[in-house]
């Protein structure tokens, strides 16, 4: 259980090193990395002020843009990341709570709190199954007003 965990948190800061990059100095970084991160936008919106934008991978992406190899016993198919910013000024907004909730084509919810992660909230999640997800989310940030954000997602 131990290493099953050490795995989980490796793949999980793994997934969140490129984001942070991008939020730093970019020199000797791999752009093509950076672009194969940010490639995946699944949904945008602005909500009182606060832009979000939703991006949604698959954990071989992922693990492929960072040069790595998918770790075994992995049953989450996808992370799943947001960012938030202030829609007037644009600056970035890193603190916050973030619940999603995603419900499958099978009517099967999954429920998650998303963790900071280096300039992003991200979760990995089962969408194993092609269809459509519809995808939930609340979150609160600097004011502490809770705003919500809902989409479809279609995995073919």
């Amino acid at each position: 259980m131990k290493t099953f965990a050490v795995i989980i948190a490796a793949a999980s800061f793994a997934l969140a090193a490129p984001v942070a990059l991008l939020a730093a100095d970019h020199a000797g970084h791999d752009m093509k990395q950076h672009a194969a991160m940010k490639g995946n936008v699944a949904h945008e919106e602005v909500v009182d002020g606060i832009k979000s934008v939703f991006t949604i991978q698959t954990m071989a992406e992922a693990m492929k843009a960072m040069g790595m190899e998918m770790p075994k016993g992995v049953k989450e198919t996808h992370h799943l990341s947001v960012t938030f910013t202030d829609a007037k000024t644009g600056k970035a907004i890193t603190e916050g709570t973030v619940k999603v909730k995603v419900q499958g084509p099978d009517k099967a919810a999954q429920t998650k709190d998303l963790m900071g992660m280096h300039g992003h909230f991200g979760g990995d999640f089962d969408l194993s199954k092609k269809g459509k997800y519809g995808v939930m989310s609340k979150f609160k940030v600097k004011d502490d007003k809770v705003r919500s954000a809902k989409f479809w997602y279609e995995v073919k």
